[in-house]
């Protein structure tokens, strides 16, 4: 770690605040607030068996609506903001790369999903189909190619996956504090 890099107790401190600070706002055009998703897409991650590396992602992939430059999405954009680049940058360092991955391609994941997958369409939101419009739509053939070479895959469409579930009025998930130990050991596990 380096003079300029945040402590363990600086990084969580800095994500619990993100939370706090932004988590009560709607998510994006769903029934659910920005905290709501995050930590549904996180406690499906736990459900199914993840491990911490991929319960922390699911938790953190938008992280970057918080931290971009161009702001949170809405139903009324016209361009994509590119949440995931300002996540990855956000966390890039500070977590294993499997981590910034599954943020910085989870949006690639839907578009890949899309081509690759005939069901998966239909299961998106609105909002989500919105944003696939912007986002470059269905992977063509050489993309879908060049994306399944990537050695994290499967984290970035189980984290995808995640991100798709994670959008259900008055789901029951442990609070944050529970989630915030899993970043608090993935955090230590890598500064070691």
């Amino acid at each position: 770690m380096t003079a300029s890099t945040p402590t363990v107790k600086q990084t969580l401190a800095i994500i619990e605040g993100i939370f706090t600070d932004h988590g009560q706002q709607n998510y994006l055009g769903e029934d659910v607030t920005m905290a709501e998703h995050m930590m549904q897409a996180a406690h499906m991650a736990e459900r199914q068996g993840g491990d911490d590396l991929t319960v922390v992602a699911a938790l953190l992939h938008d992280i970057g609506h918080f931290t971009s430059a161009f702001g949170t999405f809405s139903m009324d954009d016209t361009e994509d903001r590119y949440h995931e680049d300002a996540g990855a940058e956000v966390l890039a360092g500070l977590f294993p790369e499997t981590v910034v991955a599954a943020v910085q391609h989870h949006v690639a994941a839907k578009r890949y999903l899309c081509a690759t997958d005939p069901e998966y369409f239909d299961g998106l939101s609105e909002a989500s189909r919105h944003s696939l419009r912007l986002q470059g739509g269905p992977m063509n053939a050489v993309e879908v190619n060049a994306f399944a070479q990537n050695p994290h895959l499967e984290r970035i469409l189980t984290v995808r996956r995640c991100d798709d579930g994670g959008k259900v009025s008055g789901q029951d998930t442990p609070d944050l504090a529970h989630f915030m130990a899993v970043v608090e050991r993935v955090l230590t596990d890598f500064h070691a």
